[in-house]
């Protein structure tokens, strides 16, 4: 008799077995974060680089505990020298510090149990060389920190999606379609993707980033952002600046999603380094009942305190906390881009 050939099981993904992202705004377990160790990056700008991580991760700590990933001996001895005692110094192996784009995103199903989700991570699309090590580490991390993890089969960075409690996902075409990153996925496979593991129940694809934001390609973070309530704030820009029309046109776009859309105004552009950086204000980072915002910490700029009064605004259960975040800025990113939350398994979102 002819043998009869039993096709293999298909893997199983987050969305399939339950699990999906909770909102950035549901209870954190902790934060992980990376301590600076790219020289090619920060150059000269590296020791004011380690100092406003330090901040964040000190402000966090506040509020939850953090762990701070760090590349070798010298570094964790280094870190452990100005974080508080909330903040647990880890050493795995890395080659950058953007824990949000590198490391894992973490979901939870019904029951309250966590998964972590690897994703594949390529220094967005080949930027920098070197980016092995930065993976690796997010799928241990995943192990680590996940009742059981999954490796997904697409290149994504934690910072180019943000979602809702209802799990609407919101990201930009600019990024996620870079040919840079998954060539040969098509935007229906890539919106399929980020429902099966991470269980998104709608992607709403905005046009574009900031004009200014080079390093990531058009990442979501730097221009929008989900409050406690669901309303989404989003950068709004004036007619002569060149940011007007994509984020004009990412409004449109909201809005025809049925989101509650508040227009976020403040956008600092300051010199740092020899060279003028774009300083986004929505790159903060929610963590248990406070706000970490990124200022400019520069005197002659009127915008951190009209950031800081629209977030009060838009945060009234939460402290807002004001951080430097200027050379956060040099770097291409801020709070939300340095940090990824470990929602707590109880999370019930």
């Amino acid at each position: 008799m002819p043998s009869t050939v039993v096709p293999a099981p298909a893997p199983s993904v987050p969305g399939s077995d339950g699990y999906r992202m909770p909102p950035e705004s549901a209870e954190h377990e902790a934060t992980i974060m990376a301590w600076p160790c790219r020289i090619e990056l920060w150059k000269d700008m590296m020791p004011a680089a380690k100092l406003e991580y330090a901040g964040v991760a000190n402000a966090i700590a506040q509020f939850e505990p953090v762990v701070m990933v760090a590349s070798s001996g010298a570094d964790a001895t280094e870190a452990r020298a100005v974080l508080t005692g909330g903040v647990d110094v880890v050493e795995i192996p890395l080659d950058d510090s953007w824990m949000r784009d590198s490391g894992p995103i973490f979901c939870i199903d019904d029951k309250g149990r966590r998964a972590g989700v690897h994703f594949r991570f390529d220094a967005w699309g080949g930027k920098y060389s070197g980016w092995d090590r930065d993976e690796q580490a997010g799928g241990l991390l995943a192990r680590r920190y996940g009742d059981r993890a999954y490796d997904a089969p697409l290149v994504l960075e934690g910072g180019s999606v943000i979602i809702d409690a209802a799990g609407r996902m919101v990201t930009t075409e600019q990024c996620l379609l870079d040919a840079g990153r998954n060539p040969k996925q098509s935007k229906a496979d890539i919106q399929s993707a980020l429902a099966d593991y991470l269980g998104a129940t709608e992607v709403v694809w905005l046009g574009r980033g900031l004009f200014e934001d080079r390093d990531t390609d058009g990442h979501i973070d730097l221009v929008a952002a989900f409050t406690d309530s669901g309303s989404l704030l989003l950068q709004a820009r004036p007619p002569a600046d060149p940011n007007h029309e994509p984020m004009t046109l990412n409004r449109e776009i909201a809005l025809e999603a049925g989101f509650d859309v508040v227009d976020f105004g403040p956008l600092a552009r300051a010199e740092i380094g020899g060279q003028t950086v774009v300083h986004s204000y929505l790159n903060f980072y929610l963590c248990n009942r406070a706000a970490v915002v990124p200022l400019t910490g520069q005197a002659s700029m009127d915008t951190d305190e009209e950031a800081l009064d629209l977030l009060r605004h838009a945060f009234p259960d939460r402290e807002v906390v004001g951080i430097d975040g200027l050379t956060l800025a040099f770097g291409g990113g801020g709070p939300h881009c340095i940090t990824q939350q470990i929602p707590a398994r109880t999370c019930r979102s």
